[in-house]
């Protein structure tokens, strides 16, 4: 309430200064202006840009460093470490590029103010001023961008044979997770075939869909290469894990991907910033629809490898949950597939379940 009434008194009195200049003008108007009047009135504004130009500067520096802690979150991959860098070397060019050209500005309408005494040169142009110019910032320009691209590069190349794979689905409004099983394959899938039950559209024909298996909480390894795999039902939507600096659309009707290594763990991060509660937290960073502020989507990092394949083991095959699925695994391939679900033995009623034809409109 108090930054509130703060902001409207500002407002106010910009808004009591600009009619008062109002004012001012239109009087000098009526009484009619000579050269003295203008060369006045020209240098009150000049000083005041200058003054504006000060402490504009200083409370834009005052703020950034204040509150730098609150914008710049830990970094917790190894990708992270490079996109931070490139992000804070082109902050450092923009930044030194804007304070130039804003002290530049309004050091010119200062100093070349009005004065009756005084005209303009003219320059019809300069070669040289005009090179130096454009060659320097396609310069810069040029090594941000291929350094950018190297860096991104890396991160959409293939991921190694070894890393960890996870299928992310965003729908509105919320995420889930898909896991391979022990053969550490995901199952084909087909939009065709999804149903209330079946979110995945998983294609049960296929084999390695017999033991993947459903999460509401993004596990992730600490120190092991992982490799998101990305889609969506039905609009765009975008993952954002910003603690491991990843960010990647969504798109309904494809495939992206997004490969990183993670370096803290949650117990790590908790222990860094000091609070016993921290979780990481994946969101949505493409306004979805009305409820697009409820995609958050819970994220747990574990200590080790070995920690999370003992979660990975723990958890029950989407067959194994929906034994009523059962009836659209080709007869012949049921028993395989009851075994690679690890759904129990004495689920005879499951078993037994009579065939049924999936028709593909």
């Amino acid at each position: 309430m108090l930054t509130l009434i703060i902001v409207l008194g500002v407002l106010l009195v910009l808004a009591i200064l600009y009619f008062i200049f109002r004012i001012g003008n239109l009087v000098s108007l009526v009484k009619g202006k000579d050269d003295s009047d203008i060369s006045s009135s020209n240098s009150v504004n000049a000083y005041l840009l200058m003054l504006f130009m000060i402490v504009g500067l200083v409370a834009f520096f005052w703020y950034s460093i204040a509150h730098f802690d609150s914008y710049n979150l830990p970094v917790a991959s190894e990708h992270g470490v490079v996109t931070d860098y490139l992000f804070w070397v082109t902050m450092a060019v923009t930044v030194v590029a804007f304070t130039l050209i804003f002290i530049v500005m309004f050091w010119f309408t200062f100093k070349y103010r009005y004065d009756k005494n005084r005209r303009a040169d003219f320059f019809a142009d300069n070669h040289k001023l005009e090179i130096v110019w454009t060659l320097i910032p396609a310069f810069v320009l040029a090594l941000l961008i291929f350094s950018g691209l190297r860096a991104w590069s890396d991160i959409t190349d293939e991921a190694s044979k070894d890393a960890v794979v996870v299928e992310v689905i965003g729908q509105q409004f919320m995420w889930t997770a898909r896991y391979p099983g022990k053969d550490n394959l995901l199952g084909k899938h087909n939009y065709k075939m999804i149903d209330a039950s079946n979110e995945f559209g998983l294609d049960l024909s296929e084999e390695h869909t017999w033991d993947d298996f459903k999460s509401l909480e993004l596990h992730l390894p600490k120190g092991k290469e992982v490799k998101l795999m990305i889609r969506a039902k039905d609009v765009i939507h975008s993952v954002f894990l910003p603690h491991f600096r990843v960010k990647m659309d969504a798109v309904p009707g494809m495939h992206t991907t997004f490969k990183f290594t993670v370096t803290k763990s949650t117990a790590d991060m908790r222990s860094e910033t000091g609070n016993p509660n921290f979780n990481y937290e994946m969101a949505c960073a493409e306004i979805c629809g009305r409820g697009h502020f409820s995609m958050r989507f819970p994220v747990f990092v574990h200590d080790s490898v070995e920690d999370y394949e003992n979660w990975l083991k723990s958890q029950d095959a989407w067959l194994k949950q929906n034994p009523d699925y059962l009836k659209q695994v080709p007869a012949e391939k049921r028993e395989a597939a009851i075994v690679k679900a690890g759904i129990p033995a004495d689920s005879q009623d499951a078993i037994q379940a009579a065939p049924v034809t999936v028709t593909l409109n």
